[in-house]
């Protein structure tokens, strides 16, 4: 146990964000450089080292966060990174952008504000990178065996990663032009910049992973044909069908889906372009979904220079405290303040949009909403709330409803569909077709980052074995495990 005494001595503190007026003129990470290290011995102290620690029910990836937080307590970094990376293939990027599951479980938080373990976690990698202790970790030997992974986001990449160490020959096939999927191009350079990327995948390389970037699997290359190349498929290719808002005057320009106008601004970043071609620049920007990807599309907003940006959830707005019918150690409903929220705009809960109202141009000018109540789990409009606010910018981020049908990927394998409309696998993460799997959202649905790199790993040991018929890889989850909610 780190410090007996951590807990009561120690108040909970977290990573000091640069001030609003600064950040929001640049696209570089929020957070204050060097801000966490000075503190970060005090808050791994105040992990109690539980008998049964619950952070590990509450992280689907079973990190072992009892044991570098001590190790981190005693500033051990070379053990903190060794004990961080036995579960996890990416921490750089879930301890910038999971929302903790595992903080919602942590005991201490029943009566107290949880352990500041994604804190933490960044902090351990960080300091491995900077020390050296992140290498290369090449097979001793090859299989022979021949592998192909479709898709580069986390769950893509974890699964690569763990194949090529267990010694087969492994190629990602990616459709952007960079590898990364939603890390590279639906996530803004303010919540993680690119070269945490960038660095990875020169491991990656180094180790034996094969790149293959501008190739889309069904149009650019026969799926079936991919499949004879290859020994064994992981589809990775993500849940990237956007929910749409079928009301009057859809149809408007100045209405996008937020993996539409997100991709384009890191894209700036990325010095592709020299400004994105869909700007929040001087206009009243609306994003409608209250989620992370909205949050994403507020910050982008605020950077371009909105006029001003207004956020619509359906839902009604959570409350501060856990609600009684989420009980510890399950993952609350919490009304959230993200980075992007603290730079400023407006948030309005339970509306839902009825229309949109253009100029003679075709061009979006107003959003009609009117307010909402749930019965019977349904959204019902109340008379006599209707009203109209500007919007020369609208922003669909309401989630994903499966993995893309458009491109022949579905129907050149020959895959089935589960009732979601996700690719259906077994318990091995198999599909219907033989050798080919599935991990992360293209078989879970929409989920979270862990969740990705957790469903890589598992369907990374189910092909391992279908080569080799035996597997050392471990496999934290079950295709059918869930988060810890109710």
């Amino acid at each position: 146990m780190a410090d007996p005494k951590g807990f009561l001595n120690h108040e909970r503190e977290i990573a000091k964000t640069r001030p609003v007026e600064e950040r929001v003129k640049d696209w570089n990470e929020v957070y204050q450089p060097g801000s966490l290290l000075p503190i970060i011995s005090k808050q791994a102290s105040r992990c109690m080292d539980c008998g049964i620690p619950f952070c590990h029910n509450g992280c689907p990836l079973g990190n072992l966060i009892p044991e570098w937080n001590d190790y981190a307590y005693r500033e051990d970094w070379t053990e903190a990174s060794e004990r961080l990376h036995a579960t996890n293939n990416f921490p750089e990027f879930t301890g910038r952008l999971c929302p903790a599951p595992c903080e919602a479980a942590c005991v201490l938080g029943i009566n107290q504000p949880p352990v500041t373990i994604k804190n933490v976690e960044v902090s351990i990698i960080d300091k491995a990178w900077d020390n050296g202790d992140v290498t290369p970790q090449p097979p001793e030997r090859l299989s022979g065996k021949t592998v192909a992974v479709i898709g580069s986001g986390p769950a893509g990449l974890a699964a690569a990663q763990q194949l090529t160490r267990a010694g087969h020959t492994v190629a990602v096939y990616e459709r952007a032009d960079r590898i990364g999927g939603l890390l590279r191009y639906g996530i803004p350079e303010f919540k993680m910049e690119k070269r945490h990327i960038n660095r990875r995948i020169e491991q990656m390389r180094a180790e034996g992973t094969k790149f293959r970037t501008e190739v889309e699997i069904g149009r650019d290359l026969d799926a079936k044909k991919l499949r004879k190349r290859y020994d064994a498929v992981v589809i990775a290719a993500g849940a990237t069908t956007s929910r749409d808002l079928p009301v009057p005057g859809r149809e408007l320009n100045g209405i996008h889906f937020a993996m539409e106008y997100l991709p384009l601004a890191n894209k700036v970043q990325e010095g592709d372009l020299t400004v994105a071609p869909i700007s929040a620049e001087g206009k009243h920007v609306v994003v409608i979904g209250g989620g992370d990807t909205g949050a994403d599309c507020v910050g982008t907003a605020h950077r371009q220079g909105a006029a001003s940006v207004t956020q619509l959830e359906i839902m009604g707005k959570p409350g501060d405290e856990r609600n009684p019918n989420q009980p510890w150690p399950t993952f609350p409903m919490l009304y959230k303040v993200t980075s992007a929220h603290e730079e400023g705009g407006e948030r309005i809960y339970s509306v839902s949009t009825t229309h949109f109202e253009g100029d003679e141009e075709g061009n979006v000018q107003w959003l009609h909403l009117t307010e909402v109540e749930f019965k019977d789990g349904r959204p019902e409009p109340q008379p006599g709330t209707e009203r109209k606010i500007p919007a020369q910018l609208v922003t669909l981020a309401m989630g994903f409803t499966g993995t893309d049908r458009e491109n022949g990927l579905v129907e050149q394998f020959g895959l089935e569909l589960d009732e979601r409309g996700n690719v259906a696998r077994d318990a091995d993460f198999a599909t219907n077709v033989p050798g080919v799997y599935v991990a992360g959202d293209a078989g879970r649905g929409q989920s979270l980052i862990v969740w990705a790199i957790a469903e890589g790993r598992s369907a990374a040991k189910g092909v391992d074995r279908f080569l080799t018929g035996v597997s050392a890889l471990p496999a934290p989850i079950k295709p059918t495990d869930r988060a810890l909610t109710v």
